[in-house]
């Protein structure tokens, strides 16, 4: 990925390169001619030596546009700063007023992003009752969103702490109910086998978990680690082999699995999770209880409850959230994340083609391409070379 740590001064150097730009621009197509008629071709030179002076400028900075904020690893949560999604750096205000930078890699994405998100709005579009966008409008403002184009979003209630991944207007209450969704009855119904198969493959293999990353240690504490089954919307196909009953009885269900994953989860005795917030308000989170030693417990946005083994405890994690497990015992969940029931399906459709999108560049199947916003812009340099220096 293209540099995103550049300072805050190259980026007003940037804005005052492209105020300076248009100026110039404007000054030389309304008075060269006369000035050169006027016998001051000797000023030619100085023309093109600041016409020079300004494409250096902008080679140093050439990943900037005014009006966005920095997308480090275009949808990766900083360690530092974890509410505030895919910003990192504290020095990048997030108010439309200010001029922060998108790298020439992040520039792709999103020209990436807005080419093919456009088909899905189309077909959504069309068929619409009244051939309105309503059905992916709000990903819109997503994605403005992301950029930092907006103000980022405010919570709903107490301790609601939304992200800039964020999707207007959607319910947010810190735990919802299991009979609020027909696939979650049906879930604790068969529960038996997903508990049964963990425990024998438990049992077997002994250790199945590892943490995740260095961010998740820091912030999830050491005690607690990840098994994990799917992971931004792909299937592990060598760990759901060890779960062959788990992942057909997930699959049967038809759950509206979101991008981030499904997975079992350790806490480790005398462990807990640190208060956080996971800042996707259009994802909730279900626990299913698989092994749950009397007195663990997990606090959604205020609100304190345990985990049931067999049972479901659903949580929205845009809410500040922690868990604790004081026993002597670990406590395992399956984990599994899901859409937020008031997306609709056009938005559902889009916001799995931006994660999937994400996948590729961050694994490296996208090739690198220089975004079309700065060969339109070495263009506009080209015309005005032409011009200054023509006979």
């Amino acid at each position: 990925v293209a540099d995103a740590d550049a300072k805050p001064v190259a980026s007003t150097l940037f804005q005052f390169a492209l105020t300076a730009f248009t100026f110039i621009q404007t000054a030389v197509v309304t008075f060269y001619p006369s000035i050169m008629s006027s016998g001051f071709a000797c000023t030619s030179q100085t023309w093109l030596l600041a016409c020079t002076c300004f494409v250096l400028t902008i080679r140093i900075a050439p990943a900037f546009t005014p009006q966005s904020a920095p997308l480090v690893d275009f949808f990766q949560q900083a360690c530092s700063q974890p509410r505030t999604g895919w910003t990192r750096r504290s020095h990048y205000s997030r108010t439309s007023t200010n001029v922060c930078a998108l790298s020439e890699r992040q520039l792709q994405f999103w020209e990436d992003v807005e080419e093919g998100i456009e088909p899905i709005e189309s077909f959504y579009k069309q068929n619409t009752v009244n051939n309105s966008s309503e059905e992916t409008d709000r990903v819109r403002t997503f994605m403005k969103s992301c950029k930092g184009e907006i103000s980022p979003p405010t919570g709903y209630a107490l301790d609601h702490q939304p992200s800039e991944e964020h999707i207007d207007g959607l319910s947010a209450k810190p735990f919802w109910e299991p009979s609020d969704f027909e696939w979650a009855r049906k879930l604790e119904e068969q529960s038996g086998v997903i508990v049964k198969e963990f425990e024998d493959n438990l049992l077997k293999r002994g250790c199945l978990f590892s943490g995740d990353s260095a961010w998740q240690n820091k912030v999830m504490g050491k005690g607690w680690s990840a098994f994990r089954l799917q992971r931004m919307g792909v299937w592990n196909s060598e760990n759901i082999s060890l779960f062959p009953k788990t992942y057909e009885l997930l699959r049967s269900l038809d759950i509206p699995l979101a991008v981030r994953g499904v997975c079992f989860a350790r806490q480790a005795s005398q462990t807990g999770v640190k208060a956080h917030s996971d800042g996707r308000n259009f994802i909730l989170t279900a626990h299913l209880g698989l092994q749950v030693p009397e007195g663990v417990w997990v606090k959604v946005g205020g609100e304190t409850r345990s985990w049931e083994e067999g049972k479901l405890t659903i949580m929205d994690t845009s809410f500040e959230h922690s868990t604790g497990n004081p026993t002597d015992f670990d406590r395992h969940v399956l984990i599994i994340d899901f859409w937020h029931p008031e997306l609709t399906a056009g938005e559902r459709a889009c916001l799995n083609f931006i994660y999937e999108l994400r996948n590729k560049f961050e694994s490296g199947l996208v090739p690198y391409r220089k975004p079309r916003s700065l060969h339109a812009n070495e263009g506009r340099l080209a015309g005005l070379w032409n011009l200054l220096t023509a006979k």
